[in-house]
Protein backbone atom coordinates (compact mmCIF):
# COMPACT_ATOMS: atom_id res chain seq x y z
CA UNK A 1 0.00 0.00 0.00
CA UNK A 2 1.23 3.50 -0.85
CA UNK A 3 2.02 6.03 1.85
CA UNK A 4 0.44 9.48 1.60
CA UNK A 5 3.07 11.17 -0.55
CA UNK A 6 4.56 8.16 -2.34
CA UNK A 7 4.90 8.27 -6.11
CA UNK A 8 4.55 5.17 -8.23
CA UNK A 9 5.88 5.55 -11.74
CA UNK A 10 4.95 3.34 -14.69
CA UNK A 11 6.43 3.57 -18.18
CA UNK A 12 4.82 1.84 -21.18
CA UNK A 13 6.93 1.74 -24.34
CA UNK A 14 6.91 0.13 -27.75
CA UNK A 15 5.98 1.07 -31.31
CA UNK A 16 3.19 3.24 -32.61
CA UNK A 17 0.18 1.06 -33.33
CA UNK A 18 0.73 -1.28 -30.36
CA UNK A 19 -1.76 0.58 -28.15
CA UNK A 20 0.87 1.88 -25.72
CA UNK A 21 -0.92 5.18 -25.09
CA UNK A 22 -4.33 3.51 -24.76
CA UNK A 23 -3.03 1.14 -22.08
CA UNK A 24 -1.50 4.04 -20.13
CA UNK A 25 -4.69 6.11 -20.37
CA UNK A 26 -6.76 3.20 -19.05
CA UNK A 27 -4.36 2.74 -16.12
CA UNK A 28 -4.45 6.49 -15.38
CA UNK A 29 -8.26 6.52 -15.44
CA UNK A 30 -8.45 3.44 -13.21
CA UNK A 31 -6.13 5.12 -10.69
CA UNK A 32 -7.58 8.63 -10.87
CA UNK A 33 -11.25 8.34 -11.73
CA UNK A 34 -11.99 4.97 -10.13
CA UNK A 35 -9.46 4.66 -7.27
CA UNK A 36 -9.44 8.38 -6.41
CA UNK A 37 -5.65 8.74 -6.46
CA UNK A 38 -3.70 11.66 -7.87
CA UNK A 39 -2.48 10.79 -11.35
CA UNK A 40 -0.68 12.29 -14.31
CA UNK A 41 -0.33 10.65 -17.72
CA UNK A 42 2.00 11.90 -20.46
CA UNK A 43 3.05 10.53 -23.82
CA UNK A 44 5.58 10.97 -26.59
CA UNK A 45 5.87 9.37 -29.99
CA UNK A 46 7.66 9.78 -33.29
CA UNK A 47 6.14 11.41 -36.37
CA UNK A 48 5.11 8.02 -37.77
CA UNK A 49 1.65 6.90 -36.70
CA UNK A 50 2.64 3.24 -36.90
CA UNK A 51 6.01 1.65 -36.30
CA UNK A 52 7.75 4.66 -34.76
CA UNK A 53 8.92 4.83 -31.16
CA UNK A 54 6.15 5.40 -28.62
CA UNK A 55 6.27 5.95 -24.86
CA UNK A 56 3.62 6.78 -22.30
CA UNK A 57 4.16 7.51 -18.62
CA UNK A 58 1.81 7.32 -15.64
CA UNK A 59 2.59 8.85 -12.25
CA UNK A 60 0.28 7.72 -9.45
CA UNK A 61 0.30 9.15 -5.93
CA UNK A 62 -1.84 9.45 -2.82
CA UNK A 63 -0.69 13.08 -2.54
CA UNK A 64 -0.39 15.95 -4.97
CA UNK A 65 2.00 15.39 -7.87
CA UNK A 66 4.55 18.19 -8.13
CA UNK A 67 6.27 16.95 -11.31
CA UNK A 68 4.25 15.26 -14.08
CA UNK A 69 7.00 13.22 -15.76
CA UNK A 70 8.51 10.01 -14.43
CA UNK A 71 11.97 10.28 -12.92
CA UNK A 72 12.82 6.57 -12.78
CA UNK A 73 10.02 4.07 -13.31
CA UNK A 74 9.06 1.50 -10.71
CA UNK A 75 7.82 -0.68 -13.55
CA UNK A 76 8.73 -0.57 -17.23
CA UNK A 77 6.62 -2.37 -19.82
CA UNK A 78 8.54 -2.91 -23.07
CA UNK A 79 6.50 -4.21 -25.99
CA UNK A 80 9.47 -4.50 -28.39
CA UNK A 81 13.24 -4.94 -28.29
CA UNK A 82 14.22 -1.40 -29.29
CA UNK A 83 12.13 0.19 -26.53
CA UNK A 84 13.50 -2.28 -23.99
CA UNK A 85 17.06 -1.40 -25.00
CA UNK A 86 16.33 2.35 -25.01
CA UNK A 87 14.48 2.74 -21.70
CA UNK A 88 15.79 -0.08 -19.49
CA UNK A 89 18.60 1.99 -17.98
CA UNK A 90 16.06 4.48 -16.60
CA UNK A 91 14.48 1.81 -14.39
CA UNK A 92 14.81 2.21 -10.60
CA UNK A 93 17.39 -0.10 -9.01
CA UNK A 94 14.61 -2.23 -7.50
CA UNK A 95 12.27 -1.63 -10.42
CA UNK A 96 10.63 -4.35 -12.47
CA UNK A 97 11.01 -4.85 -16.20
CA UNK A 98 8.04 -6.50 -17.94
CA UNK A 99 8.49 -7.49 -21.57
CA UNK A 100 6.46 -8.98 -24.38
CA UNK A 101 8.38 -12.23 -24.82
CA UNK A 102 6.93 -12.50 -28.35
CA UNK A 103 8.90 -9.40 -29.39
CA UNK A 104 11.76 -9.07 -26.87
CA UNK A 105 14.45 -11.73 -27.13
CA UNK A 106 17.34 -10.11 -25.23
CA UNK A 107 16.36 -9.27 -21.66
CA UNK A 108 19.00 -7.11 -19.95
CA UNK A 109 18.28 -8.13 -16.34
CA UNK A 110 17.26 -11.05 -14.19
CA UNK A 111 14.70 -8.80 -12.50
CA UNK A 112 12.26 -9.15 -15.34
CA UNK A 113 9.01 -10.87 -16.18
CA UNK A 114 8.69 -12.06 -19.77
CA UNK A 115 5.17 -12.90 -20.95
CA UNK A 116 4.24 -13.43 -24.63
CA UNK A 117 1.49 -10.78 -24.74
CA UNK A 118 1.18 -10.73 -28.52
CA UNK A 119 0.98 -14.53 -28.76
CA UNK A 120 -1.57 -14.69 -25.92
CA UNK A 121 -3.71 -12.04 -27.66
CA UNK A 122 -3.58 -13.91 -30.96
CA UNK A 123 -4.29 -17.32 -29.42
CA UNK A 124 -7.02 -16.09 -27.06
CA UNK A 125 -8.92 -13.77 -29.37
CA UNK A 126 -7.42 -14.17 -32.82
CA UNK A 127 -6.49 -10.48 -32.69
CA UNK A 128 -2.97 -9.29 -31.87
CA UNK A 129 -4.37 -5.76 -31.53
CA UNK A 130 -5.40 -6.49 -27.89
CA UNK A 131 -1.84 -7.38 -26.82
CA UNK A 132 -1.69 -4.01 -25.07
CA UNK A 133 -4.67 -4.96 -22.91
CA UNK A 134 -3.14 -8.36 -22.12
CA UNK A 135 0.01 -6.48 -21.05
CA UNK A 136 -2.01 -3.99 -19.00
CA UNK A 137 -3.67 -6.81 -17.07
CA UNK A 138 -0.29 -8.37 -16.33
CA UNK A 139 1.28 -5.07 -15.22
CA UNK A 140 -1.55 -4.33 -12.80
CA UNK A 141 -1.49 -7.88 -11.42
CA UNK A 142 2.27 -7.54 -10.84
CA UNK A 143 2.33 -4.04 -9.34
CA UNK A 144 -1.08 -3.99 -7.60
CA UNK A 145 -1.24 -0.20 -7.87
CA UNK A 146 -4.98 -0.21 -8.70
CA UNK A 147 -7.70 -2.76 -8.03
CA UNK A 148 -8.66 -5.18 -10.77
CA UNK A 149 -12.30 -4.13 -10.38
CA UNK A 150 -11.48 -0.48 -11.01
CA UNK A 151 -9.22 -1.43 -13.91
CA UNK A 152 -12.17 -3.30 -15.45
CA UNK A 153 -14.40 -0.23 -14.99
CA UNK A 154 -11.87 2.02 -16.72
CA UNK A 155 -11.44 -0.48 -19.56
CA UNK A 156 -15.20 -0.80 -20.10
CA UNK A 157 -15.55 3.00 -20.17
CA UNK A 158 -12.70 3.35 -22.71
CA UNK A 159 -13.32 0.29 -24.97
CA UNK A 160 -14.81 1.06 -28.40
CA UNK A 161 -18.42 -0.03 -28.84
CA UNK A 162 -18.71 -3.76 -29.49
CA UNK A 163 -15.24 -4.61 -28.15
CA UNK A 164 -15.91 -4.83 -24.41
CA UNK A 165 -15.97 -8.64 -24.26
CA UNK A 166 -12.77 -9.16 -26.25
CA UNK A 167 -10.97 -6.49 -24.20
CA UNK A 168 -12.09 -7.94 -20.87
CA UNK A 169 -10.99 -11.40 -22.02
CA UNK A 170 -7.60 -9.97 -22.99
CA UNK A 171 -7.27 -8.18 -19.64
CA UNK A 172 -7.97 -11.37 -17.70
CA UNK A 173 -5.63 -13.40 -19.91
CA UNK A 174 -2.86 -11.00 -18.89
CA UNK A 175 -3.80 -11.21 -15.22
CA UNK A 176 -3.71 -15.00 -15.32
CA UNK A 177 -0.38 -15.04 -17.16
CA UNK A 178 1.14 -12.73 -14.54
CA UNK A 179 -0.06 -14.97 -11.70
CA UNK A 180 2.39 -17.61 -12.95
CA UNK A 181 5.36 -15.40 -11.96
CA UNK A 182 6.74 -15.21 -8.42
CA UNK A 183 8.26 -11.76 -7.92
CA UNK A 184 9.92 -12.93 -4.70
CA UNK A 185 12.06 -15.30 -6.76
CA UNK A 186 13.55 -12.42 -8.79
CA UNK A 187 16.86 -10.73 -7.88
CA UNK A 188 16.24 -7.79 -5.56
CA UNK A 189 18.55 -5.24 -7.19
CA UNK A 190 18.77 -4.42 -10.90
CA UNK A 191 21.85 -2.19 -10.81
CA UNK A 192 23.94 -0.16 -8.38
CA UNK A 193 22.56 3.22 -7.27
CA UNK A 194 24.40 6.13 -8.87
CA UNK A 195 26.51 8.12 -6.42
Amino acid sequence: MMKKDDRYEVCFCGSGGQGIITAAVILAEAAGVCDGKFVCQTQSYGPESRGGACKSEVVISNGEIDYPKILRPDILLAMNQSSCDLYFLNLKPKGLLVVDATMVRQIPTGRAVAIPFTRIAKNDSGKEVVANIVALGAVVQLCRIVSIGNLEKALIARAPKGTTDINLRALHAGIEAAKQHDLNALPQVVMEEEE
